[in-house]
């Protein structure tokens, strides 16, 4: 089961879920970006332009240790951000 579907919208930068309207970045004309959420891109440009992949998988998984959340979905972060569409090749 693909649950990337039921989960709804997520940063394509960090992969946090985008469920409300203030998760959401913003556009250079302060509409609403669907592809990133605001820690990552606020205003048409990225927050951190130049974070690097790992330092994006470390800050995320140090965030999500804070939030208690298991060990094996905070591993997972090192297959899935690669993926997203910030960080493909």
């Amino acid at each position: 089961m693909n649950t990337t579907q039921t989960q709804g919208p997520f940063c394509q930068s960090c992969a946090m879920p985008m469920a409300k309207p203030e998760d959401f970045g913003t556009n250079a004309d302060g509409s609403q970006n669907q592809e990133y959420c605001h820690y990552c891109f606020q205003n048409g440009k990225f927050t951190e332009p130049n974070i690097t992949v790992e330092q994006m998988i470390e800050k995320c998984a140090e965030i999500m240790r804070q939030m208690k959340m298991p060990e094996a979905q905070i591993e997972q972060t090192k297959t899935f951000i690669p993926m997203l569409k910030r960080w493909k090749k």
